[in-house]
């Protein structure tokens, strides 16, 4: 498994399943458990698949994904909406799980994007590790530069297992972020309208 180090593909020396493994041992020695007894002689293989997995955002190219657009729309030109697209990532911090929903929408350019393809985006940049206010901005940047849009807006609800479970100890907090470009940003009737949808 090769991960990627940063949006430029520079890439970490190769790391190998079974020193990926390894590493998950050391970690239940370190962490006070006994990784010989029957219960966790799988574990280290389970969680070395599982972060393959979390992460499998580091091998895949978002704007690949919107490649294919669609110029049959009838001259459609107001913003598309998708609302509620699950996100589950992991904070860079402390590793710990975000769980919330994202928002997207655009104004297209004469073409459209399969409707899949949005939340597609949406997950290849939340497995990775993430703030939130990152995966915003590349969600929207990437919208706009691969699809020529008119404008995007991304708005991301979710919680953050890391002020939730430990630290703080917050169970109900959740954090909202929002993230606009084009029309969106430069013309506020566009931004409202957008805020209304995805308030219903």
């Amino acid at each position: 498994m090769k991960l990627v180090k940063n949006e430029n593909d520079k890439k970490n020396e190769e790391i190998s399943d079974k020193e990926a493994q390894e590493a998950f041992i050391k970690i239940l020695k370190w962490i006070g458990e006994d990784p010989s007894r029957e219960g966790l002689l799988e574990t280290p293989k389970r969680v070395m698949k599982a972060f393959k997995e979390y992460f499998k955002g580091y091998h895949e190219d978002p704007k690949a994904v919107l490649d294919k657009t669609f110029g049959d729309v009838e001259g459609y030109s107001d913003m598309v909406v998708q609302k509620n697209i699950s996100v589950q990532s992991h904070c860079e911090h402390h590793m710990a799980p975000i769980i919330g929903i994202a928002h997207v929408a655009y104004i297209p350019n004469q073409r459209v994007v399969g409707l899949s393809k949005i939340a597609r985006v949406v997950e290849v940049f939340s497995k990775r590790l993430q703030t939130q206010e990152r995966l915003t901005v590349q969600i929207a940047n990437t919208l706009m530069d691969s699809l020529d849009a008119k404008g995007v807006a991304v708005t991301i609800d979710s919680t953050h297992q890391c002020m939730t479970m430990r630290g703080i100890k917050k169970e109900q907090a959740t954090t909202v972020t929002n993230f606009y470009l084009g029309q969106f940003k430069d013309d506020l009737s566009y931004q409202n309208r957008y805020l209304r949808f995805i308030a219903k």
